[in-house]
């Protein structure tokens, strides 16, 4: 399919519709903080990628035999107490940090590690390994946390514009000679030549590829990442980059509400299509409105729009498959 084509349809012809409002993260306010207790896993092993070659991946996960890239994200509020537990079931020292907010330090092969901290304020906060670095981030030890406002379950921070739904999305940037060295304990020594682009873990399928459709593997499909929505469901989107590479990231149908970049609240709200995100844990907020889309005639209240980045190899896999990279869709009900 060519690009333009593409970017009028919007994926449109990706098989299995799915229901609107299953928004990532749900959430209901609290009057008082509470005790909040979260385990990670350190485990490791293979994700085919677009292309369908097989690529080395570690990952904090939501079990002893499971594997999350990125992690699976949590939700707390303000002031909450915190503990995360980290179980590294590899044979290297890994870590747990927030910067800012709390370091494990090192754990070590085998060994369980917990982790207290006060939930600081509202905000979006990644989390990632911090060894061997950005090595042990980059092969897939990374994640997000959401705080929410005290007692707010419909904004950012108390004051901000509000949403009814919020997602996270995490892109990476994959060299798979990279994450080969560190299966294999050693440093890598070669250029960093990434050649897969993720959304989430997932690249996207394109109408009529194999597996288009496929929510397990589809990033145009997966719940946890296609926008859904109808007119008025305000939605807001955690955005982080684990990788390494600055990326525009731009949305159709919609201008977003750009509320903070790189965990600062910006001091004015600006409506944008595109937004800029740092490579190597750069963070952006927004809200994605759900408005009528304005430039649309005749004017429509439904359809399917893409978002993908402005970075025209991010939306490729293996160095040349198009449309399977970085990308997903964005659909009104």
């Amino acid at each position: 399919m060519k690009r333009r084509n593409f970017l009028k349809l919007g994926g449109a012809g990706v098989a299995g519709a799915v229901a609107v409002g299953t928004g990532l993260l749900s959430w209901t306010a609290r009057a008082r903080a509470t005790s909040i207790v979260q385990t990670y896993y350190i485990t490791s092993g293979s994700i085919a990628q677009g292309d369908g070659a097989s690529v080395y991946f570690e990952g904090f996960s939501s079990s002893e035999t499971g594997l999350d890239v990125p992690a699976k994200p949590f939700i707390v509020q303000e002031g909450d107490n915190v503990s995360v537990t980290i179980i590294n079931t590899l044979s290297q020292s890994h870590s747990f940090v927030i910067d800012g907010v709390v370091n494990s330090g090192p754990i070590a092969a085998g060994k369980i590690v917990t982790v207290s901290f006060t939930a600081p304020q509202a905000g979006s906060y990644f989390f990632y390994d911090a060894l061997n670095a950005p090595y042990n981030r980059l092969v897939g030890l990374h994640g997000g946390m959401a705080v929410m406002p005290s007692g707010i379950s419909n904004q950012l921070y108390a004051g901000s514009p509000t949403f009814v739904q919020q997602y996270f999305w995490v892109f990476n940037d994959i060299d798979p000679t990279w994450n080969s060295a560190i299966q294999k304990g050693i440093t890598p020594t070669t250029a960093y030549t990434p050649k897969y682009f993720t959304i989430n873990g997932l690249g996207a399928r394109p109408p009529g590829a194999p597996d288009a459709g496929n929510p397990d593997v589809d990033a145009m499909s997966n719940l946890k990442t296609r926008l859904q929505g109808s007119v008025g469901d305000r939605t807001l989107i955690r955005v982080f980059n684990a990788g390494q590479g600055t990326n525009s990231v731009h949305w159709h149908g919609n201008h977003v509400e750009w509320l903070t970049q790189n965990g600062q609240i910006r001091p004015a709200i600006w409506l944008k299509d595109a937004v800029p995100l740092r490579g190597n844990m750069g963070s952006i907020d927004v809200i994605y409105p759900f408005s009528a889309p304005p430039d649309a005639y005749p004017p429509v209240t439904t359809g399917i729009y893409p978002m993908h980045l402005h970075n025209e190899m991010t939306q490729t896999s293996g160095g040349g498959l198009y449309l399977f990279g970085a990308l997903t869709d964005i659909e009104f009900a």
